[in-house]
Parts: C-alpha cells; structure tokens; sequence
C-alpha cells in the first residue's frame, strides 16, 4: 500500500516536519526533494494529538537551503498566503489565498485536533498535507492539514486548515531533544456526563467529567481530587465508577467533555500549576494541581 503527502526541510540536518497521517503506518519512507533527487527517510518521531510527524534524511554533506520557521503569533485575518505541496500528485504546485481566520479548534480525528488552527481560502487537497503555508516572506507561518469537505463534495472548496508553525516547532523541538513529546497530565479519569446520568446520580451540576479513577500518587490525587467509590452498571452495559468529584473548569474554562480536557491539557506544559473547579457533595471548590508529563 502507497500514499504520498508533503513536507519541507527545516534545518540543515535534514529534519522534516509533515503531517503524522502521511506517514502513519508507513513500512518505509522516501522523500523526493525539488530537484528529483530521493533519498531514505528515517521517522524521528510522531506527536499524533497534534497530527505532526518529524523525519530525516541523510544530506551526507549536501548543501541545501532549509525554508525559515516564522511565528504564527503575529498573523492576521486577510493577510497573504501561500500554499505549496503535491496535491493528486502534483509535484510542487503552489497555490495563494489569504487567512481566512484564526483560533479554530478544528477535530480531524477521533482524538487528533488542529488547536489554534489557522484557516485559508488557498487551494488545499489531497496530497497537501504535511506541506508549508508560508507568508508573503516566505517564512513557514503553518502546516496544512485539513480540509472541509461537505458530502458529496470533491475538495478544494475554499476551507483548509493548518497546523500554526509555533505548535509544530515545539514539537520539533521536543523530538529532536528528547525523542518524544511532553505531554500535561492530571492523573485522572473520568467521563462526560449527560443529563439522565446527573439525574439519576443526583448530581448538582448536569456537566462535566465524572472523575472514576485517580492515578495513586499522581497530580490530581496530590491535589485532593477524588474518584469513584463504588461501582454501578449503565443501560449499555458499561461499568461506571460513581462516587467521586466532577470536574467543571480549569482555570475557569468549562469541561464539558473529553475532548475540552484533552485541549486545555494539550495547551499546558508538565509542571504547570492550573485551577481545577471541581463539584463535591453540591458544593464547587477550586483545587490547585500540578500537572504531570508522561
């Protein structure tokens, strides 16, 4: 089985940044340069929350230009972009539009979101992803990744989205220097309530994440959060640990689901200290945690 995607050299080592879904599952990877010259790559590693993949190729001394990182702190709505990658198989087909706009949290995957993303009207599609999307300076400002494609369309419809370059080389960074990617825990699980299950537990707060488990000795059982104490059996026939605290906020943002626990983790560093809005017993209580890494 094949596939291709894109990518683009972001230093003088031959380190690649791409999209992990283009390399997700790969036996082996090559890498076609501009100029038709191929080499082996070597996956580095992968940081699949964030769909970003690093690889390497051996330049064994070959002198090539990497393309600039810019910072993607400092964009715009309505500046100038320009996208560049092998869409259908299309070698090195750019394409220009400009930001459409900004601070989307995009979910691609079942447990994959762009954080952050970066929305264009440039012409994205299949065999885009993992390539740049660089400003008017030719600086790296994101990697696209998605498109939105209603049913029954084709692609290319005028939404894509992209990685922000800031994301990416901090992942980069903590591939290269460590071999893989810090991620902030709470040492907790739980899961999302829903309205027949807050009634039927008499809970005060229809929302949240019922907390079932806490990690022995970890940050959230540090910090004096409790789970389940007892066991129960749902009407799907799943086991639930009732008993323990719901997690409402933290750093007063509301948790309404997995998927709101795993952004503002994702958003945290091991070793943050963050505000954790709890419900116990009816009443809220704002516990102090310091985050974990695995």
């Amino acid at each position: 089985m094949e596939g291709a995607g894109s990518g683009f050299l972001m230093d003088n080592d031959g380190h690649i940044l791409t999209n992990f879904h283009v390399v997700q599952g790969a036996q082996t990877i090559e890498v076609t340069l501009g100029d038709q010259s191929r080499y082996k790559g070597k996956l580095v590693g992968s940081d699949p929350n964030n769909d970003i993949a690093l690889i390497q190729i051996d330049l064994a001394g070959r002198k090539i230009t990497p393309l600039p990182l810019g910072d993607s702190r400092n964009l715009l709505v309505g500046q100038r972009v320009l996208a560049i990658g092998n869409p259908f198989g299309f070698q090195s087909t750019l394409t220009t539009g400009v930001v459409s706009s900004l601070g989307r949290t995009v979910q691609t995957r079942e447990n994959t979101f762009i954080d952050e993303a970066i929305q264009t009207d440039a012409s994205i599609n299949q065999g885009n992803s993992g390539g740049p999307l660089l400003n008017s300076h030719g600086e790296v400002i994101g990697i696209n990744s998605a498109i939105y494609t209603p049913a029954g369309a084709a692609g290319g419809i005028g939404i894509g989205f992209a990685i922000p370059i800031n994301t990416a080389k901090r992942v980069a960074n903590d591939l290269i220097t460590r071999g893989r990617v810090r991620h902030a825990t709470l040492g907790a699980e739980g899961r999302a309530l829903w309205p027949r299950l807050a009634e039927a537990l008499n809970l005060s707060t229809q929302q949240g994440i019922l907390i079932e488990r806490v990690e022995p000795g970890g940050p959230a059982a540090q910090a004096g959060i409790r789970g389940g104490t007892k066991s129960l059996t749902d009407n799907r026939m799943q086991e639930l640990r009732v008993g323990g605290d719901v997690l409402i906020a933290i750093d007063a943002k509301q948790i309404a689901s997995q998927s709101d626990l795993s952004l503002l983790l994702n958003r945290s560093q091991p070793g943050d200290t963050v505000t954790v809005t709890i419900v116990r017993d009816g009443k809220k209580m704002d516990l102090p945690v310091k985050l974990g890494g695995d």
